[in-house]
Formats: C-alpha cells, sequence, structure tokens
C-alpha cells in the first residue's frame, strides 16, 4: 500500500500582501527550507485547466530571478520528455531556454556555462 506525502507551503507577507517569506516543506523527503520563489501548476482535471500560483519575496535579485526562470524552463524540458519521450521537441524546449540565458547574459552563446556576465 502508498503513503499519502503531503508538501506543506507558508507564506508570510508585510501589510501590503507581498510576500516576505517562503517556506516549504516535504516530510517524506525531509525538506524544510525557506525559499525565494515559487512556480506552482496544477492541472485541474474537471475544467481541464491549469491553476498557478507565482510567488517571490521582495529580497529575490533580478538576477536571481533570471536564474530561477533559466533553470525552470530547463526543468520542464525534462520533465515533459520523461512524461512523453517526445525528445525533438524537449531539445527545442532546452534550446529556447538557453537562447534565454544568452539573452539575460547569465549563459554564455558558445556554451552552457552560467555566469556570463
Amino acid at each position: 500500500m502508498g503513503k499519502d506525502s503531503k508538501i506543506e507551503l507558508t507564506v508570510s507577507t508585510d501589510e501590503n500582501h507581498v510576500p516576505e517569506n517562503i517556506n516549504w516543506k516535504a516530510e517524506l523527503e525531509g525538506i524544510d527550507s525557506d525559499a525565494k520563489a515559487l512556480l506552482l501548476s496544477v492541472w485541474d482535471k474537471k475544467e481541464e485547466n491549469m491553476l498557478r500560483i507565482d510567488l517571490w519575496t521582495k529580497e529575490m535579485t533580478i538576477d536571481e530571478m533570471k536564474h530561477f526562470f533559466y533553470r525552470s524552463l530547463l526543468s520542464m524540458a525534462d520533465t515533459f520528455e520523461r512524461a512523453t519521450n517526445e525528445a525533438q521537441i524537449c531539445n527545442d524546449m532546452r534550446d529556447f531556454a538557453h537562447y534565454f540565458g544568452v539573452q539575460t547574459k547569465i549563459v554564455s552563446p558558445s556554451g552552457n556555462d552560467e555566469g556570463a556576465e
């Protein structure tokens, strides 16, 4: 028999409801950590539509946001490939992630090395 797994998100906000702290816990994985940003997407099976919450704290820098999106794009390509085995479109997604990294100056045009600024 399988186990239930609980993932808990706690967001502390200021008086204007701007996130000041994000904490997430995943007990089975032993995670209890603060974060500066989160992108949460869920597929509503009844409505057949995506619901999402995108949050970031006041401390998140623009440079950190660039890295966060770059890595998120790469991660989505990896996840989609594992789910569908559609390698070509996933490689196209990785190419776009590289383009994004180059345009935001966090990846050098010649390779995948970060910190090209």
